[in-house]
């Protein structure tokens, strides 16, 4: 299938390329193809999101968008994420098609190319149709195409939560050592926030939680955040 990608430079220079040629690492420096707009009586929610993982802001233009952001920031095998990062086209059935991925995501396995929507759309056919073949451009390279749809609200909401806690220099690096140095496997939340010395309880509490996020320790994120919940040590 001959296709061929648009992508904005950072300074806004606008470059055309066969898509099968096109270096992950254009894309992956790309400035958005295209920016929301907010206007009186809009249906979705679009707004901007600091990434750990970009050191940047981040677009999203529904809240299904920001929850697939929320999840890439917190996967530790993901190393940069665009968002509208290009344009692509590609002859289809003898026209024209377009479309414009929500995600590009540079993780430790190679490229990823992301669509969000929701699942109640997956089985209209234009939805389909254009996830088909764009699907089928972006494997042709051998990278990931990834439809995404509602995650469980559980898992969702333990990690919005956790990104509360996601800004590195917000945590002295001594509150954080003296956090490591204590043996908090098996310990219950609460109780873990109790058992660092010389540490004010909200501090350790707060600091876990950026231990969490960072996975240095782990908990089950199918279950909702308590204070009785245990701490793992990271595998």
């Amino acid at each position: 299938m001959d296709a061929e990608v648009s992508f904005r430079r950072q300074g806004g220079r606008v470059e055309d390329r066969p898509w099968e040629s096109v270096a992950a690492a254009s894309l992956q420096s790309a400035a958005p193809w295209r920016t929301f707009r907010w206007y009186k009586g809009q249906q979705h929610y679009s707004g901007t999101y600091w990434a750990a993982t970009a050191r940047d802001h981040v677009i999203y233009e529904s809240r299904l968008e920001l929850a697939r952001l929320l999840f890439a920031d917190f996967d530790p095998s993901v190393r940069g994420v665009v968002a509208q990062p290009f344009l692509l086209k590609a002859e289809v059935e003898g026209k024209t098609r377009k479309h414009i991925p929500d995600y590009f995501l540079t993780t430790e396995d190679g490229p990823v190319v992301v669509d969000v929507k929701p699942r109640r759309w997956l089985s209209k056919p234009t939805v389909a149709f254009t996830f088909a073949w764009t699907r089928q451009v972006v494997e042709s390279r051998g990278w990931r195409y990834e439809v995404w749809s509602e995650p469980a609200q559980t898992e969702l909401a333990n990690i919005r939560f956790l990104a509360g806690y996601l800004r590195d220099w917000l945590f002295s690096p001594e509150l954080l050592e003296d956090v490591r140095r204590v043996d908090l496997d098996g310990v219950a939340l609460g109780e873990a926030a109790r058992r660092v010395p010389g540490q004010a309880e909200a501090r350790v509490r707060a600091a876990i939680h950026h231990l969490l996020w960072r996975h240095e320790m782990r908990i089950d994120l199918t279950r909702p955040l308590r204070s009785s919940t245990v701490l793992g040590n990271s595998a």
